[in-house]
């Protein structure tokens, strides 16, 4: 009996915190180290546009389709699938690159998660 209550008593009692562990901004910096080695997709989408299938199926070289952008208009560039900012395509040597020219604000990337 005297063990139950012994037992109950150290259930009762509120554990001390320990201040052995990092600085809560020491460790969103490492945390942050560890998310930075993580791959992700980045591409560019030039525009896009619904046909039928049996219009799909019709295509052939040289076809040609209609986007719902306007050229010159910005691209949206994506990570993941998810608009995280606008830009253009700009020639880096021999290769395609592109200019980011407007970031999309943060909190809207969250809502659209």
């Amino acid at each position: 009996m005297a063990e139950e209550e012994n037992t109950e008593q150290e259930v009762a009692q509120p554990q001390a915190k320990s201040n052995d562990g990092p600085a809560p901004h020491q460790a969103s910096v490492e945390n942050l180290r560890v998310l930075e080695n993580i791959d992700v997709q980045l591409s560019v989408e030039v525009g896009r546009t619904e046909i039928k299938i049996r219009d799909l199926l019709r295509l052939n070289e040289g076809s040609v389709v209609e986007l719902d952008r306007l050229a010159g208009d910005p691209l949206d560039i994506l990570v993941n699938g998810t608009m995280i900012a606008k830009g253009e395509i700009v020639m880096v040597g021999e290769r395609f690159g592109v200019r980011f020219i407007e970031i999309v604000d943060p909190e809207k990337r969250v809502e659209s998660l």
